[in-house]
Formats: structure tokens, sequence, C-alpha cells
């Protein structure tokens, strides 16, 4: 299933003219060798430009890259391009070792050169090149005065251009319909006389053509060098019938290009169809030209730091297209698709795959910004990112310590409108207890798990809203109100204090209340003593014996969903406190 909408994707992009062509794929080239008509060196172009803080290469519409592995992938080399220890024959280091793979690179690039120059006998530029690189003489390129950066780049890409002309020589006609006869063979153990071409029947395509025993590479961020979707290691066992590696899941060759193009396209730097869910990269794309397309990206992402407000004018879209007159994407039956994909050594593991319309997934959306939605301070965001989120669950806040599994989970519960998963729950709660505070994120979320439990499994139980509900007569709720009022006592009764009944009693008083209660309630009157204001010293007596009404005995302990309740009513008294009455 995900292998055709993939491929479908690709047959979508070449209806739309913006399709890579079977054989090219975009590569990253930071510097081109300019060359004359004589083959001369003329000097290199630097095509970095700066990003942030980085300078990043501009990409290329070149051949597809070689498959390389074992002791002697220096025998495969690219189509007119490749690192400069192949097309100049420098090493990446001055060790011996490295001098001699670097000079056995070389000689196959010339090699591999000189017979695309008998093919291409016609064009004058790839004869230039052939010259160039046969003739051996490079000290002009190493004393040029940008090759000192090219050199600091490990593995730096280089091709050739002709100067005053447009495009590389790799991209001219006469290389296109070398690639198009099927001269070039890209695949490593396709020219080996004892493997045989196999025919078959596509598992993708439903058509009978020749399989392809390996799949192109896939850059999914956490890879060091590409990995695949469908690989089979060698002589592990995986063989059946008598077939051998990727034979064993029949893709024919049309296909494994269209699958693996469209998913580099949505992988690209500059792609706007990918988003970094956890530790697993996110692609989406529509069975045809969607404004959802446009905006996920901007919903499910974090908000640049210049332009804040991207991620809550693209939610707004969802909120408001009825209002603008535009028919509401929640009534678009276009099918939509989102997959997860994270690095697993050399092969790509699927952390989840969505299908669905344009029209319930963005229902769906909308519905995870409700559940969401909870009182917060002036300046904080109005909608809370998914990577925010995420982050208020991890150790020290770090993305990198997020949960792997939690993260697709949880993407997955958004996207298919359905309970968000056990350990989201748990893992707020853990981070509540370890750092002693419930912040808007975290808050967010508990009252979203809960809320959207009780409304799934249709709990009778009244649940926790997006402000404070003195209503609610729930023990974790009320006693979560109860910790976050002697805490206000606490403080005013003591200013500029450094730590509070927060700091040493908010595990015990969320987990077994009893332990911490009957303490707290005997401090209390000692700090309303102590304040100066008598009337608000009343006040706060009064919101503690309208808490206490509901509460007949504290608890033993506290179930893992009255945890999280606790959480909330704390976070909801407290911003209560922190509110100023306004009076219109």
């Amino acid at each position: 299933m995900i292998l055709q909408a993939l491929t479908a994707y690709y047959k979508r992009l070449a209806a739309e003219g913006t399709a890579v062509s079977e054989g090219f794929k975009r590569i990253e080239i930071p510097f081109l060798i300019i060359l004359n008509m004589e083959g001369e060196f003329v000097g290199l172009q630097d095509t970095r430009v700066p990003h942030g803080r980085k300078l990043v290469a501009q990409s290329f519409l070149i051949p597809t890259e070689n498959e390389r592995q074992g002791s002697k992938a220096w025998q495969k080399t690219n189509f007119l391009w490749d690192h400069y220890g192949y097309v100049l024959g420098w090493p990446k280091t001055e060790n011996k070792k490295d001098k001699e793979m670097a000079r056995k690179q070389h000689e196959t690039f010339v090699a591999e050169t000189k017979m695309i120059s008998t093919f291409c006998t016609e064009d004058k530029a790839v004869e230039a090149v052939c010259r160039f690189v046969v003739s051996g003489n490079f000290d002009a390129v190493f004393n040029h005065r940008l090759w000192k950066d090219c050199s600091k780049i490990s593995g730096c890409n280089l091709t050739f251009q002709i100067e005053n002309q447009i495009g590389l020589v790799c991209q001219r006609d006469s290389i296109k319909a070398f690639i198009s006869k099927g001269q070039f063979v890209n695949d490593e153990d396709e020219q080996s006389d004892c493997i045989r071409e196999w025919v078959g029947f596509c598992l993708v395509t439903g058509e009978t053509g020749p399989i392809a025993r390996l799949h192109p590479r896939t850059p999914v961020v956490g890879s060091k060098s590409g990995a695949k979707i469908v690989s089979f290691q060698k002589n592990m066992g995986f063989d059946s019938y008598g077939k051998i590696q990727s034979y064993n899941a029949p893709t024919c060759k049309k296909a494994a290009f269209a699958y693996t193009t469209a998913l580099n396209e949505m992988l690209s730097k500059k792609s706007r169809q990918k988003i970094f869910v956890g530790d697993a990269t996110t692609v989406f794309w529509a069975a045809k030209k969607n404004d959802l397309e446009d905006v996920f990206a901007d919903i499910f992402g974090e908000p640049a730091k210049e332009n804040p407000e991207q991620a809550n004018k693209a939610i707004r879209i969802l909120y408001e297209a009825p209002k603008a007159g535009v028919p509401p994407l929640t009534e678009d039956y276009t099918r939509f698709f989102v997959l997860g994909l994270a690095p697993n050594a050399a092969r790509i593991a699927v952390r989840f795959w969505h299908v669905g319309t344009v029209g319930e997934t963005a229902q769906h959306i909308l519905q995870h910004f409700e559940d969401c939605k909870v009182v917060h301070g002036p300046k904080q965001p109005e909608y809370l990112s998914l990577f925010r989120l995420l982050v208020s669950t991890a150790l020290q806040g770090k993305s990198e310590n997020i949960p792997a599994n939690l993260a697709g989970e949880f993407m997955k519960a958004i996207l298919a409108g359905t309970p968000y998963p056990h350990t989201l729950l748990a893992a707020v709660i853990r981070r509540c207890r370890a750092e002693r505070e419930v912040t808007y994120p975290r808050a967010a979320l508990l009252k979203a798990v809960l809320a959207r439990a009780a409304r799934f499994y249709k709990h009778s139980e009244q649940e926790v809203g997006m402000a404070l509900d003195t209503g609610n007569s729930n023990i974790g709720y009320r006693l979560g109100r109860l910790f976050a009022t002697l805490e206000k006592i606490q403080e005013e009764a003591n200013p500029g204090i450094n730590a509070t009944i927060r700091d040493r009693f908010y595990g015990a008083a969320s987990g077994t209340p009893v332990a911490a209660f009957p303490h707290l309630m005997k401090l209390k009157n000692h700090h309303l003593a102590k304040l100066g204001n008598r009337g608000r010293a009343v006040n706060l007596e009064k919101v503690i014996t309208e808490i206490m009404d509901a509460i007949v005995d504290f608890p033993t302990h506290l179930s893992l969903q009255d945890q999280g309740r606790f959480a909330v009513g704390y976070y909801h008294q407290r911003q209560v406190f922190f509110t100023k009455n306004t009076n219109n």
C-alpha cells in the first residue's frame, strides 16, 4: 500500500511536469569545475548559499548515484560527477592508504569517462571533460583560491560545466540519450555475469517486467548514507523459494525508481512536505494538488523564530475557511497520506502510516487542537506545535530524549482521531513529578488525553475543561486545586521564598495524598496567621472551604488518570491566581 501510494504520487508529479526523469536525481554539488571546449581548466564555481548559519550547496538534477558497497566499492563511480577522490584523485587524508584508494578511484573515473566519450562522439563538451580527466594535470585546480574550501568538505562532490554554457555536462541531451538507451547500468550487481535479470510480476504495479534486485537509497535523517525501505541482507536466511535479496519482494525497476524518487523529492532540504516527529521524518501528500499540503507542515512543525505566528495562521485557515466563502477542507474527499520513517541501520523503519481523506484528516486535526485548548498566559502561543508538546514529555526538554515510539503513536492518534496512547499520560505525569512543574504544554496534553478518553469510551464522570471548573468534584482535580491554593498562601506569607511546598511535596501530594495533605493543612494555618492583609486571608480561606466541601477524606493513593486531573486542577487554580480580575 505504501509503495503503491508513493508510485501514484510520482505519476502525479509527472502529470504536473515536475517529476524527475528516470536515471536522474537531485543531488547537492558544492563546487563546479569550469572547463573550456579544449578541456582546459578555467575555474571553480562555488554553488553554496547561506542558509541560517550554514552554507548549503545547490541541488542539481544529475544522473543518479551508483551503489557502492564492500571492499571493492572503488570500482564503481558516478556518471560524470563524484567526490574529489574519483574526479581528481584527491585523498581525504595524507595517509598512505587513503592516497592509494584515491588513485584507484580516479583510475575508475577515467575509465568510465573514456567509455562515455566513445558513445557521445559528437558531443564536444563530453570530449572536453574526457580530455581534462585523462590529462591528469590538476595543479591549476589545486592552486585555485576556492580549492581550500572544497577540500575541507568531507567527500565534496564535483561535476563539470563548459564556460559560457548553461547547464552541466552530465545534463546534456547526449547523456540523457545514453541513459535512456540503457547503456548506463546503475545496479552494482547487474553487471555481474553470474546474476541474470529476472522478469516477473510486480507487486506494486501489477505488471510484468524486469524486477529490481537492489532498490535506490533514501536520505532519511539519522542514516549516514541513506537507507532503504525494501532491502534484504545477503546470506542471512531471508531468502525463500530460491529467490535472492529484493527478489523476495518483487518490485519492477520502474516502480522502484518511481516510489524512491517521489520519496526523495519530499525529503529534499527545500521540501515543504516533511516535518520531524521525534526521531521520525514524516512526509505527507495528497492524491492531487491540495491546500492541506501547503499548511500541514506549518500546523505541526515548529514555527520559525522570525515568524512565530506562522502556525497560528495555518490553523486559522482550517477554522475560518467557511467564513472566507471557500469550501472548508473538512468537506474535501481527496485522498491524503502521511508516512513516518525512522532510520534503522541500513534500512528504514515505518513508524506510522495514515491513509484518509483531506476532510477526515482536517477534522481530526481540528479536534486535536480543540482537545488541547487550555487557559494560558497572554504571551504564550494560542496553539502548541507537535514539537512543543512532545519535548514537554522528554528529559531536560531535549528532542533527542523524546521516546521513539511515543511520537509515532501520538501522531497516529491525532490523524486518526483515536484516543491518545496511554504512554503519553504516563510520560507527562512522570515529568511533572520529576521536575515538580506543570507547564502550559503539559497541562494541555493532560487535558487532551483525559477529555478524548472520556469522549471515546463514553465515561460518565465529569471531565476537566479548558479553564477552572469549581463544579468538578473529582477527587484528583479538587486536590490539585487545594495544593495550588496552599502553595499560594505560603508564597504570600513568605514573599521571595526560594522553594515552596511544590518543590518538596508535589510527588507525594499527587500520588499518595494522605501522606502529604494532613501536614500541609496544619502548615496552612501557620501561613495564614503571617498574612498582614486579613481580608486576603479570609478570601483564601473561603477558596479552601469551597474546595474541601467535596472532599470527605484524603485518599491513600490516586490512579494515573486522577494524577493527571490533579495536575490540571493545580494548573487551572494557579492560572486563576495570576489572572487579573477586570470589570467591564
